[in-house]
């Protein structure tokens, strides 16, 4: 399930370049895809699962982490160190998630450190920054300002895991989703200028609405409902780990639809996060093979 929402995620780059070439900004494509969920989300629950749109006010605390603290927050950050510093070092940033979450699951849910965890995250990393080409590419100019927010974004990616976890010890998938895009919708859209004369014209373009659905339901709708899904049945940082098979995917989809080539670099890169992904989910087969394996040495 994790999987399989990553490369959802990862194809959100076809969708984003289709709705900038209409005019939208990066900020109203990001409001766009919290605002057709919310609708998407909203219509499904009214007509078949009205009660689970029920909460406790006082849970609100979790949507407000999950929707305004991880979804508008990290947004805005990754945005924000785009502007500041290259894209890939964003990306980098952006992807240090999964080292926060494996830290705050240790410190909020008891999920062990283990060393093919670890192993796994630090092979990860490196293979995408193989895949997105930071490396070998060199930073000559650093800005501090996008360093930090390039980190605000990685964590703030991480706190979804976090708060997502959390609340569906009470909650269905469907209420949390309902719930942070609802959150998110409204710490984004009065800032968006979604709804200004200047967009709102391009928003009837029939163009406008197929890729707005598109984006509201594949890589929003139906890719955070299979990752919050999977949250339940697998520790929040193996889950986190695995999701960083989207920049594989994304790059793996400009191959087929583009025509892209791949350097060796990349397809190191790729190896190397496909390997690390299977390292986290074949842990305990792993130490096992690395036992007998020092067995042998020994005997």
């Amino acid at each position: 399930m994790v999987a399989a929402a990553a490369v959802l995620w990862g194809g959100i780059g076809v969708i984003i370049n289709a709705l900038d070439q209409i005019g939208f900004s990066s900020l109203q494509i990001v409001a766009l895809r919290a605002v057709s969920a919310t609708l998407m989300l909203l219509g499904y629950l009214l007509v078949k699962e009205p009660g689970l749109l029920k909460i406790e006010i006082a849970d609100i605390k979790y949507f407000i982490g999950t929707g305004v603290l991880s979804i508008a927050f990290f947004n805005w950050c990754y945005f924000t160190a785009i502007k500041q510093i290259s894209l890939s070092v964003a990306v980098i940033l952006l992807y240090t998630g999964p080292a926060f979450v494996v830290l705050m699951s240790r410190i909020f849910f008891g999920e062990p450190f283990t060393k093919s965890k670890m192993a796994a995250l630090v092979l990860t990393l490196l293979g995408c920054a193989m895949v997105v080409e930071l490396i070998p590419i060199q930073v000559d100019a650093v800005s501090w300002y996008g360093i930090l927010a390039g980190l605000g974004s990685g964590f703030g990616y991480a706190l979804y895991s976090i708060f997502g976890k959390i609340a569906q010890r009470k909650y269905s998938t469907l209420t949390i989703l309902f719930y942070t895009f609802l959150m998110a919708s409204l710490a984004i859209v009065p800032f968006s200028g979604l709804f200004n004369a200047g967009s709102i014209p391009m928003l009837y373009q029939e163009d406008a609405i197929l890729w707005t659905l598109s984006l509201g339901f594949f890589p929003t709708v139906l890719a955070y409902l299979l990752y919050t899904e999977g949250l339940s049945k697998i520790e929040a940082g193996r889950a986190s780990i695995t999701a960083l098979l989207e920049p594989v995917a994304a790059t793996l989809l400009g191959v087929l639809l583009f025509n892209e080539w791949l350097s060796i670099v990349q397809v190191a890169g790729i190896v190397l996060v496909v390997m690390s992904v299977m390292l986290i989910q074949l842990q305990h087969p792993f130490a096992r093979f690395i036992s007998q394996f020092k067995g042998k040495l020994q005997r």
